[in-house]
This record gives C-alpha cells, structure tokens and sequence, in this order.
C-alpha cells in the first residue's frame, strides 16, 4: 500500500514539472513574440529610445526568452524521469527544486512539495528499483 502510495506522488511530482517546464517555454515564447513585436513599432523604435533602441530591444527579449527556455528544458526533463523512477530523475529534480524554493508561490510551492516526498526513505527505495521501460 504504501508504495503504491509513494508512486502515486512520484507521477504526481513529475506531472507538475513538465506543466512547470513547459509554462517556462511559454514564457520564453510569449517573452519573444512581444518584445520583438515591440521593437518593431516605429513611434516606440525611433522617438525617445533613438536609434539604438529596437536593437537593444531584441537582445532583451532574445536573451531573456533564452534564460527562460534554458530553465524550462531541465525541469521537463526531470519530469520525465521522474515518470520512469529514474535515479538521475530525481536527484535532478531535487536540485532543481531547492533553486526553484525562490520563486515564489508556484516554485517554492512544488519545491517544498518536490523536496518532502522526494526526501522521503520509501521513495528512494522505490527509485532504487526503476520501472521498466
């Protein structure tokens, strides 16, 4: 029972990070398309931010949609890990939980959640015995 238990949470927890992962990309791809449609618009581009601005503009939002794209990918990555009870699945996704503790409320609501059940004895054993695949 209680390792059904314990499976149940761990495709749970991987769940949440793939929606956190891919809410991440979305972020990076909505980042992208509105800044970059930003920099287009003539009165914006050219009248108090001079030339220079739509240039800046775009490596903003091509640097911060990469940021966002580069967090993302690790975070669906681990998911699915965690979905396979994969050992370096949830090592990941522990490290990435005590980094995501600062991003508050959604971050730090899955890392508390990911860090307490992942911690736990009867789910390190159950990933020590990985489904197959």
């Amino acid at each position: 029972m209680e390792k059904e238990n314990m499976d149940k949470h761990a495709q749970l927890i991987g769940i949440l990070w793939i929606v956190y992962g891919v809410l991440s990309l979305f972020g990076g791809i909505i980042v992208l398309v509105v800044l970059l449609s930003l920099s287009t618009i003539p009165d914006i581009s050219y009248s108090e931010l001079g030339r220079s601005g739509p240039y800046v503009l775009r490596i903003i939002a091509i640097c911060v949609s990469s940021f966002l794209f580069i967090l993302g990918i690790p975070k669906i990555i681990g998911g699915l890990g965690l979905q396979k009870h994969r050992e370096w699945g949830r090592i990941l996704v522990m490290i990435l939980s005590f980094l995501s503790l600062l991003n508050i409320p959604l971050g730090t609501a899955l890392g508390i959640y990911s860090i307490v059940y992942l911690m736990k004895p009867e789910m390190i054993e159950l990933f020590k015995h990985p489904k197959a695949a």
